[in-house]
C-alpha cells in the first residue's frame, strides 16, 4: 500500500517558534539538494571569528523570509488587498530562493573566483534551471524575483528597503550574535504593511517600529557586518582564494574538491551564465551546487603545506585564526604608512614585495541608512494620503538616510610591528 506523504510539515525555528511550509510545490523546493545544500553555508560568513554563536546557515534564513512572507500577505490580504492564490505562491518561492545563488562564505566566491557576477544573478540561473525541473511552475516567481511582474508591490517584499530578506536577517543575526541591538520587532512591521496603487506602504501608526528597524540596520552593520576583526577574517578568506586562482591560472597544480577546481581552473565571467558562453549555463550550474564552505576549508587545510610561501602563509593563518591586524579610522591611510608597513613585512616575512599586496593593504567600508537603488520608504497617513518617512519621522532627514558613511581599513601582519 501506497502512503502519500506529508508535505504540511512544521519546522521548530529558534527565532519564531513554529512555523509551517505552505505548499506542496515549496516542499518539493526545501527537499531538493539545490536547496538543502544551503545548509552548508553559514549566513554570516566567517562573523563566528568574533562571535561565536554566528554558526547559522543560509538555509536557516531563507525558512525564516519565507515565514515572514506568508505573514506579510496574509496582513495584506486582511486588509483588502487582491492577492490570487497563484501570486502568493510565486511570491512566497522567490523569497525562498532569493539567496540560493550564495557561494561559500556567503560572499567569498564573488570577490575572488568569479569576477562580475553576483549572487542574485547566479540565483537567477538557478531559479530558471529549478523551472525547467518543475515544468515552468516557477514562471511567475522568477518574474517577481526579478521585478518584471506588473504588481510591484510583491517584488518589494523581497527587494526593497523593509523587505522580509532584511526584516529576518536583522533578527536572526542578532539572536545569534547576541547583538541585541539588531533586534527588529518583525511582527509588528508586517503588522504595518499596506499597499496603495500596487507600492508597498507602512500605515502611519506604524512610524516608530520603523524608525527602530532602520536604526538597527545601522547599528548591525557597524557592530557585526563591517566589525574590524570581521573585515580581517573575510579579506584573509578572499586573499587565500585569490592567490589559489592565480596559480591554478599558472596551471600549477592544486588540492581542490571537484566543485572547487571547477572555478579555479576556469575563467568564469558575466557571459557564461547567459546564452553566448563558452560553458553551458547547466554546467555552471551543477558545478557551483555542488559548492559549499567545506570544499573552502578542505581546501585550505591542504594549502597550508603548500610549496607557495603566500598560499601557504595565509591558508595557514586562515585554519589557526591568526587574523592579521587591522586599524579603522574616517580618514584614508597615508602612502607613508603603508610603505613603512610593507617594508618590515618584506624584510621579516622575506616574501618578495610583488608579493607584499596580500598582507599589507588597506580598503574602505561604507553603511547607509537605506538601501541603495530601493524605492523610498513610503508612510501612509491617516487621511489617506502618502508621504515619506522624512516628511513625517522627526528622527531623520533625507540627507541623513541617504549620505553614505565611509570608513578606512588597514591590515597588516601582527608579528611585523
Amino acid at each position: 500500500m501506497a502512503y502519500k506523504i506529508n508535505k504540511r510539515k512544521i519546522i521548530n525555528d529558534p527565532v519564531y517558534g513554529f512555523i509551517s511550509i505552505p505548499g506542496d510545490l515549496i516542499y518539493d523546493i526545501i527537499e531538493h539538494p539545490w536547496f538543502q545544500r544551503l545548509r552548508n553555508i553559514r549566513q554570516l560568513g566567517l562573523t563566528s571569528f568574533v562571535y561565536p554563536g554566528a554558526t547559522h546557515s543560509r538555509f536557516q534564513h531563507c525558512l525564516g523570509a519565507l515565514h515572514l512572507m506568508e505573514s506579510a500577505l496574509q496582513t495584506l490580504k486582511s486588509k483588502g488587498v487582491r492577492i490570487t492564490p497563484e501570486e502568493e505562491e510565486a511570491a512566497m518561492i522567490a523569497i525562498l530562493l532569493h539567496d540560493i545563488g550564495h557561494g561559500p562564505f556567503s560572499h567569498a566566491l564573488e570577490n575572488s573566483l568569479i569576477t562580475g557576477i553576483t549572487h542574485e544573478d547566479l540565483s537567477l540561473l538557478l531559479m530558471r534551471k529549478l523551472n525547467e525541473t518543475y515544468s515552468g511552475s516557477l514562471d511567475l516567481a522568477i518574474r517577481v524575483f526579478s521585478g518584471s511582474y506588473k504588481r510591484q508591490f510583491l517584488h518589494e517584499l523581497i527587494a526593497g528597503q523593509m523587505d522580509m530578506d532584511r526584516l529576518d536577517y536583522l533578527r536572526r543575526d542578532s539572536f545569534f550574535t547576541g547583538v541585541i541591538e539588531g533586534s527588529v520587532g518583525s511582527d509588528r512591521i508586517i503588522r504595518m504593511l499596506n499597499v496603495v496603487s500596487d507600492v508597498l506602504v507602512i500605515d502611519e501608526k506604524g512610524i516608530y517600529s520603523l524608525e527602530k528597524f532602520l536604526i538597527a540596520r545601522r547599528l548591525m552593520y557597524w557592530q557585526v557586518y563591517m566589525h574590524k576583526t570581521v573585515l580581517s577574517s573575510e579579506s584573509l578568506l578572499g586573499n587565500v582564494l585569490k592567490r589559489a586562482k592565480e596559480l591554478a591560472l599558472q596551471e600549477i597544480d592544486l588540492f581542490a574538491t571537484p566543485a572547487l577546481r571547477f572555478f579555479l581552473y576556469n575563467k568564469i565571467r558575466p557571459e557564461d551564465i547567459g546564452p553566448s558562453s563558452l560553458f553551458t549555463p547547466g554546467i555552471i550550474a551543477a558545478n557551483f551546487t555542488r559548492l559549499d564552505d567545506s570544499d573552502i576549508l578542505a581546501s585550505a587545510k591542504y594549502w597550508a603545506d603548500s610549496q607557495d610561501p603566500v598560499l601557504s602563509n595565509l591558508s595557514a593563518r586562515l585554519i589557526n585564526r591568526n587574523l592579521l591586524s587591522v586599524e579603522l579610522q574616517n580618514e584614508p591611510f597615508s602612502e607613508g604608512k603603508l610603505n613603512e608597513l610593507r617594508d618590515r613585512a618584506v624584510e621579516k616575512m622575506r616574501i618578495g614585495r610583488e608579493m607584499i599586496d596580500y598582507f599589507v593593504y588597506t580598503g574602505s567600508i561604507s553603511n547607509l541608512t537605506y538601501t541603495p537603488n530601493a524605492p523610498e520608504v513610503r508612510i501612509l497617513l491617516k487621511n489617506g494620503t502618502i508621504a515619506d518617512i522624512t516628511e513625517v519621522s522627526d528622527m531623520f532627514e533625507h540627507k541623513l538616510l541617504s549620505e553614505r558613511v565611509t570608513k578606512y581599513f588597514l591590515c597588516y601582519p601582527k608579528e611585523i610591528i
